[in-house]
């Protein structure tokens, strides 16, 4: 999806999380979008669920926070693993694919006879700027 066919509110949350330094939780979007007519957080939850539907953005599971998907050209954002290392120290957020994994957790679920809807992995750690 483009972003040029978002409605304005979810062009604005779309906005906030690609400006973001980190991953940022519905209600620190609220309050950056105050100014723009943002009273209540069902209007940052309605514009997050239909960014989240497009492949726009990603949920962060263990931070309860989102972040804009770092490719979201790239059809794997919908319908493959999305994966996130995420620093304990700095709160930096990397995403990353890997099609090996994807294949391996494929092939899991099928020899389960299991069908999954979404994969989310989250590695948690320090980045290489805060081990040193």
């Amino acid at each position: 999806m483009s972003t040029q066919q978002l409605t304005r509110n979810q062009t604005l949350v779309y906005q906030a999380l690609e400006k973001a330094d980190g991953p940022l939780s519905a209600y620190s979007i609220l309050d950056k979008l105050r100014d723009h007519g943002f009273r209540a957080p069902l209007q940052v939850y309605r514009a997050l669920e239909k960014l989240l539907e497009f492949g726009l953005v990603h949920r962060l599971e263990s931070l309860n926070a989102f972040v804009a998907c770092a490719h979201p050209q790239h059809d794997c954002c919908n319908h493959g693993t999305v994966a996130f290392a995420i620093c304990e120290r700095c709160g930096h957020v990397r995403e990353f694919h890997d099609h090996s994994i994807d294949h391996r957790l494929e092939d899991w679920a099928k020899a389960q006879g299991f069908k999954a809807e979404k994969t989310t992995i989250e590695i948690r750690g320090l980045c290489a700027q805060c081990r040193v």
